[in-house]
């Protein structure tokens, strides 16, 4: 029997709505070395988590032994030798062979487009003198036209061959040779109607040496600057001390000495034959280094202070002897045809050229292009022929003054015979001061080869010698190195 329960009963409780529960998140994996269970376990606080801090980790724990140092040591000690000899070998091998530019290529470049400049004034000068002598010139003045001509397209020949296209050089080579073909042909016009005695001769021989002047030898003047500016850059880039070299030299020598020392002061044992040997091979390659490249640059210096720049200064004296006989020459072929205003005067335009040009040659005591031959060359053999040409210069413009003074008397056959006639003539001077110049080019041709083939030999064998001693050293530091490793096993 069942009672039912005394008072009210209680109203049931109201439900409450619960969040149900989220579940636990994956653990994240972790390359870490798993716990005595099994699972991986997250790394500690500082440990490394990549191959390149584990790489540094290992490292620093090896440099705290003494095998792991040594390791270091040997490793460094190889690089830097193996750098020095590399850098070495890099700019020697440069500076070798800026030097062998200077000696085979730039100078003779040089050379020829200074001879390139000589033959077209030259031969305009010698056009100049067939045609004053008269209708039929002389074959000794033929012959030396077409010497000249000769010459200078296969000067031009050997330039365009061995000029970039994109230079200015090449340009001036182009330009040439397209102007001598059209020059020849006005000077061969000219002779065809000298020998007819027509007046018309006179015209077209200025025609065409005013092509020569205004065009062919600025042309050629362009061409000669920019091969002796290619000798400059040659010469600095010969001379140009090697300073990262020197200085990585001295940096691994001072390494090896700090390695040895560092033995030494560890095992008390006075050298180390493997870093000995890489000390000795080091040295070698320093000393080599630096003497073998100031012997080569006091040469190249000397071969351009007493050869080059001789050749140029000499070289630019015989142009300006060539203009000033051309000029002459004009003078007399124009009869004042062709006149210049100066300070509100009237001149003749070739005897204002050929003052100005001998002006230029040897002006006051001292000065002039021989002048500053005079003083470069250092030997009296080189000085003599250029002396004989300044006495000769000096006949040379007296008689040209008589000649001058007969013309403008009227005496146009005197004046003449003053230039290309057998009393002294004046001709007679500009062939002596021609010879003169050209023993002096010889002598200073001749310094040149010497000095300049000195200072190339001086760096021969450095670089390939630099780079196997630099390997040798290498070598001996790591066999060094190891020595002392083996004690350690």
């Amino acid at each position: 029997m069942s009672h039912q329960p005394n008072g009210r009963a209680a109203p049931p409780a109201r439900a409450t709505p619960t969040t149900p529960a989220r579940p636990p998140l994956p653990a994240r994996s972790s390359p870490s070395v798993p716990d005595q269970a099994g699972g991986p376990r997250p790394p500690a606080a500082g440990e490394p988590g990549t191959a390149w801090a584990e790489g540094v980790r290992r490292l620093r724990a090896a440099a705290t032994t003494e095998p792991g140092r040594l390791r270091l040591i040997g490793a460094v000690l190889a690089a830097l030798v193996l750098v020095f000899g590399a850098v070495t070998a890099w700019q020697m091998s440069e500076r070798s062979d800026s030097a062998r530019d200077v000696v085979r290529r730039s100078q003779p470049l040089s050379a020829d487009a200074a001879s390139i400049y000589r033959s077209l004034a030259d031969a305009d000068t010698t056009a100049s003198s067939g045609f004053l002598a008269g209708g039929q010139e002389p074959p000794a003045v033929s012959a030396r036209y077409t010497r000249d001509i000769r010459t200078a397209s296969t000067k031009l020949t050997k330039a365009a061959a061995n000029t970039d296209t994109s230079t200015s050089s090449a340009a001036a080579v182009a330009k040439l040779n397209r102007l001598l073909p059209v020059y020849t042909g006005r000077i061969e016009t000219a002779r065809t109607y000298n020998r007819q005695g027509l007046p018309l001769g006179g015209a077209w021989l200025r025609n065409g040496s005013d092509l020569m002047q205004n065009q062919m030898l600025p042309a050629a003047e362009k061409l000669y600057k920019a091969e002796k500016e290619r000798l400059s850059s040659d010469y600095d880039g010969a001379t140009r001390f090697p300073w990262i070299a020197i200085g990585l030299g001295v940096v691994a020598l001072a390494a090896l000495g700090w390695a040895q020392r560092r033995n030494y002061r560890r095992t008390n044992r006075m050298f180390n034959h493997g870093l000995l040997a890489a000390t000795a091979a080091s040295t070698v390659v320093l000393l080599w280094l630096a003497v073998g490249h100031t012997v080569a640059r006091a040469e190249l210096n000397g071969s351009y202070d007493n050869g080059a720049k001789s050749l140029s200064v000499l070289n630019d004296a015989r142009i300006a002897a060539l203009k000033a006989r051309g000029s002459e020459n004009l003078t007399l072929v124009a009869r004042g045809a062709v006149t210049v205003t100066v300070d509100d005067k009237t001149l003749d335009a070739y005897d204002t050229q050929y003052k100005r040009q001998m002006a230029e040659l040897a002006g006051g005591k001292g000065s002039g292009l021989l002048g500053e031959a005079l003083a470069i060359a250092d030997r009296d053999q080189g000085r003599s022929p250029v002396r004989k040409a300044k006495e000769e210069v000096k006949a040379w413009k007296n008689r040209h003054q008589e000649a001058r003074r007969r013309d403008d008397a009227g005496d146009y056959d005197g004046a003449l015979a003053k230039v290309i006639g057998d009393d002294r003539p004046t001709s007679d001077s500009f062939y002596a001061v021609e010879k003169a110049l050209d023993r002096a080019l010889d002598v200073e041709q001749g310094e040149f080869d010497r000095a300049a083939g000195d200072g190339r030999d001086a760096m021969r064998g450095l670089p390939v010698g630099a780079g196997v001693l630099a390997v040798l050293a290498a070598v001996g530091a790591v066999l060094g190195i190891g020595r002392r490793l083996s004690e350690y096993r």
